[in-house]
């Protein structure tokens, strides 16, 4: 091989060196920009966890002004309003309150370790206004109730959920949250969506806030109640909420009737739920809150969603 030849290929193989590592250096560059971005990602999503409680907080100071100020919570009271996108350190925060005790409470079905048969018929009317199979209803019962018989062919005991694919047993205790309803039999995804807007899963027995429950919880609660009245009921609400129950039970149609310790006009359990945005981060987070007469409200769980 000549010396040009040689020297042609010295200069090929040089220019190869070279775009190599050209591209080299520009792959370590983009990597660290990715990396830098990710690491900034991280930061502000870190930032913006840590302004989760600050939402809570929020929730809370207005709730204990709410119950410093009146007895009675109805829908058109400034909790019941979405807080719009105020601007906090570099980003913006949002939430809402929802009244818990205007949703039908799992855990009424069942007190001190037995089933309720009042509850059951309420909750399995609540099914079915809400196109959803009323066995449903026994299942739920099964797994809080505190014995091992099914109530029905529909209920699930520790018999049921141990032949599982991945076995566990009933807890036989009040839920924590109306997710763990995936874990009771006759539950899936679209059942648990289509239910979980009407029910929440409360620490103790209470009575239903007659001045936020919806139209389908009201006719499941209230004997002899249609569901068109309970919409007729609700839209006169709007105009003028209950202020007792006297006041509430005035207004039922004849034949309708529930007993006066099942329906209060003010609440105990919020759910409050808060959004914080930082750049592209997000964070989400939600606490279930109870307030008494005097003290600030109890974060009685939180969750970061």
């Amino acid at each position: 091989m000549n010396r040009l030849a040689q020297r042609g290929i010295a200069v090929v193989l040089a220019m190869s060196v070279m775009a190599v590592a050209a591209i080299a250096a520009t792959a370590i560059m983009v990597t660290q920009n990715t990396w830098l971005r990710e690491d900034a990602l991280i930061a502000k999503h870190a930032q913006a966890y840590h302004l989760i409680p600050a939402g809570i907080d929020w929730a809370r100071a207005l709730l204990s002004d709410d119950r410093r100020s009146n007895n009675i919570d109805h829908l058109s009271e400034p909790w019941a309003l979405k807080l719009p996108p105020v601007p906090v350190d570099n980003g913006e925060l949002a939430g809402s309150i929802e009244d818990q005790q205007g949703l039908f409470n799992l855990n009424n079905l069942v007190l001190e370790g037995k089933v309720s048969h009042t509850q059951l018929a309420r909750l399995q009317r609540l099914l079915s206004i809400l196109g959803l199979p009323a066995g449903l209803a026994d299942a739920v019962a099964d797994w809080i109730d505190a014995d091992s018989a099914p109530q029905s062919s529909a209920g699930a005991e520790d018999d049921y959920y141990l032949k599982l694919d991945s076995p566990y047993l009933a807890p036989n205790q009040p839920l924590i949250n109306v997710a763990e309803l995936a874990l009771v039999r006759g539950f899936d995804s679209e059942i648990l969506a289509r239910l979980r807007p009407f029910v929440s899963a409360l620490p103790r027995s209470t009575a239903l806030n007659a001045n936020t429950a919806s139209p389908e919880v009201l006719a499941a609660v209230v004997d002899g109640l249609s569901i068109d009245d309970a919409r007729a009921l609700v839209a006169r609400r709007e105009r003028s909420y209950f202020r007792n129950f006297a006041d509430f039970s005035s207004r039922l149609p004849e034949g309708a009737t529930v007993p006066a310790a099942d329906i209060a006009v003010s609440s105990n359990y919020f759910l409050v739920t808060v959004r914080v945005t930082i750049g592209e981060a997000e964070a989400r987070g939600a606490a279930l809150l109870a307030r008494d007469k005097t003290a600030w409200p109890t974060i009685m769980w939180r969750n970061y969603l």
